[in-house]
């Protein structure tokens, strides 16, 4: 089964997002701030990690930036889903690795076209 690891800080947010993942099939793994992602992401090794920009601790874009760099976890693909989504800021996510950049509120149809482009469901 394909697990998502789902790193937002807002409840609500984590609530709606991951009864969309868990209604295709998906176990969904979460945190609410970048600095535990980070190291939980790379001995969970999930297949997908789904990032807000604005959280405690670490950005999205930093956490997006080092798990992209990092050998051990640069091939998990990342979408990018935040409020925060001007063009600059969907060039900027891409720049630093997103493979996708879905602007909030978060579309259920778009976020599932998104992971299924970048895994096997």
């Amino acid at each position: 089964m394909t697990t998502v690891f789902l790193v937002e800080d807002s409840l609500t947010d984590t609530e709606v997002m991951s009864n969309y993942l868990k209604q295709e099939g998906l176990i969904v793994v979460s945190t609410n701030n970048g600095d535990d992602a980070q190291s939980k992401i790379q001995s969970q090794k999930p297949d997908l990690v789904i990032l807000d920009v604005i959280l405690p601790g670490k950005s999205g874009f930093e956490l997006c930036h080092q798990l992209k760099t990092n050998f051990h976890t640069k091939e998990i693909p990342v979408v990018i889903c935040s409020s925060k989504g001007t063009e600059a800021d969907k060039l900027w996510g891409s720049m630093l690795g997103a493979d996708a950049y879905i602007s909030k509120p978060v579309d259920k149809l778009q976020l599932m076209q998104a992971i299924n482009e970048l895994t096997i469901v």
